[in-house]
């Protein structure tokens, strides 16, 4: 794994890390009232969707070892460019669904 790949791996950790900080010990009826935390959590998924983007031109093959890939990085473009219809409850079950998966297989695939 050359550097660049291994830094956009780390910045997806930590988008990642910080997203459940944002949201720890909130609900949805509590995300929902916090416009700051939406906008720093979409912000992450932003940097999360765009550092994949990045390894995908650069190793592909790594890239297949992170599962749904193509649909973190789709969601990244709707949130950059349809932030207008944003849907809050799509993002919290990427929050609460999907995100712990994401960690735990950038962590394997670090060996951290």
């Amino acid at each position: 794994m050359n550097d660049d790949t291994r830094k956009n791996l780390v910045d997806v950790l930590q988008a990642g890390e910080e997203i459940q900080n944002f949201v720890r010990g909130m609900d949805f009826k509590a995300y929902q009232a916090s416009p700051v935390t939406q906008r720093a959590v979409e912000r992450d998924f932003e940097i999360i969707g765009e550092a994949l983007n990045r390894i995908k031109s650069k190793d592909d093959e790594l890239l297949g070892k992170i599962s749904e890939h193509h649909r973190i990085i789709g969601f990244r473009n709707i949130l950059i460019h349809g932030y207008d219809v944003v849907d809050e409850a799509i993002v919290w079950q990427a929050v609460t669904k999907h995100l712990p998966n994401l960690i735990s297989e950038i962590k394997l695939i670090l060996n951290v």
